[in-house]
């Protein structure tokens, strides 16, 4: 999943929320920097991926698009499921999506501190794009995979990826709606454990 997704599934503590937000960014004994309820939420990331990546139906996603994208259709697949959970938002969640974002990026503000360089780096786009908005329309997403294309030196072939989920769109977007609900169940059960 990516970022909107792993925020969504971090429940209502902020510290969960931020080291999900984070996880990406934190390796090896780094994670010993950050208070128990961050490490919570770095653990909640991981298990999140592992989830993700051994399900069948987000491997039967990869699968659709593994020929315009190769090694990089994992990828791809979590920001068009990040598309379809921000386009049907109301589905998942009862606030209103730009509240959501401005929630996320205030608790991102307010820990600038102690947020990874990585993240410290992508923090400013993240908010000037409004990224877990633009999520939800076409050209919004273009902006994201652009970004993502240059970082991977041009190779991903991301720059085409709205027109792949365009070709795609029902059999992807069905995939998700199979996918999502099961997460958000799973997301719940292992953040139970961690408080």
């Amino acid at each position: 999943m990516n970022l909107l997704a792993h925020a969504h599934l971090s429940g209502n503590d902020p510290n969960i929320l931020l080291g999900n937000f984070i996880a990406d960014a934190v390796k090896g004994n780094k994670i010993l920097d950050y208070k128990r309820e961050i490490q919570s939420g770095i653990f909640l990331h991981r298990k999140i991926d592992a989830f993700t990546d051994s399900h069948p139906v987000v491997k039967q996603s990869i699968v659709r698009v593994r020929p315009d994208f190769g090694r990089f259709a994992g990828i791809v697949v979590d920001i068009y499921y990040d598309h379809f959970l921000a386009r049907n938002w109301p589905t998942y969640d009862d606030r209103e999506l730009p509240v959501f974002a401005a929630h996320v990026y205030g608790i991102l503000a307010r820990n600038l501190f102690i947020l990874p360089h990585r993240t410290k780096r992508l923090l400013p786009f993240l908010i000037a794009q409004n990224w877990l908005t633009a999520y939800a329309n076409f050209r919004g997403l273009q902006q994201v995979f652009y970004g993502m294309d240059r970082k991977t030196g041009r190779i991903s072939g991301m720059d085409k990826a709205v027109d792949v989920l365009k070709t795609n769109y029902d059999g992807l977007f069905a995939d998700f709606t199979l996918f999502y609900p099961e997460l958000v169940n799973y997301s719940k059960t292992q953040l139970e454990k961690l408080l």
